[in-house]
């Protein structure tokens, strides 16, 4: 599973919009979020109208606050005009020039909301298989365990035989979000085979 990340300043307009179009045109096996360096308390009403408009219900939604664990985990980052609050990711950070609809009126968000939904459809039709087929977040995540796994089992097992279990039990926790908890629960389960590989090598 792969994730795109949908930044602005308040998370409560472009970046909620960004993520409800993302949610309808692309298909299942890549996901978004959305999130904000200082979320607001709710969806700008105006923008909950006027997605409303073409089919969208925006109403129970909450602005989030943009975390480092998203940021790292985050397969591809979409900001919008975030300017210094802009993430960080391992991989790529693309910036879409896409004005505020904060204080706009219901016209002025339609024409921003129209935007957006051609750029996430440009995005989805001409950078999904670069998205699908980007390793450097899942490297970055091998990077994380591998060092240890390395101090613990390297006197029995060889780096390589240490990499590739770490890699296949990653690739296996592709269908969830990589979160914290699940790299702590990838972890625990790459120790669990190597100390029985271990245990099967000779000395």
């Amino acid at each position: 599973m792969k994730y795109v990340l949908f930044v602005c300043t308040k998370n409560a307009g472009r970046s909620q919009m960004a993520q409800a179009f993302f949610e309808r045109h692309a298909t299942e096996d890549v996901r978004a979020e959305s999130a904000g360096a200082e979320p607001a308390g709710a969806v700008h009403p105006v923008v909950v109208e006027a997605m409303k408009e073409i089919g969208f219900d925006l109403s129970d939604r909450r602005p989030k606050r943009l975390t480092l664990e998203m940021q790292l985990h985050a397969d591809w980052a979409v900001t919008l005009a975030c300017g210094a609050t802009c993430p960080f990711v391992p991989s790529v950070v693309e910036d879409w020039d896409v004005e505020d609809p904060a204080e706009r009126t219901i016209e002025e968000v339609r024409l921003i909301r129209d935007e957006l939904e051609r750029r996430v459809k440009d995005l989805i039709d001409h950078r999904m298989d670069e998205i699908r087929e980007d390793r450097r977040q899942h490297q970055h995540r091998m990077g994380q365990p591998v060092p240890g796994l390395i101090d613990e089992f390297g006197d029995r097992l060889s780096d390589e035989e240490i990499r590739q279990i770490a890699d296949e039990i990653l690739d296996s926790y592709e269908e969830v979000p990589v979160r914290s908890f699940v790299m702590t629960l990838a972890n625990r389960h790459a120790r669990e085979i190597l100390k029985e590989r271990s245990a099967a090598t000779p000395a």
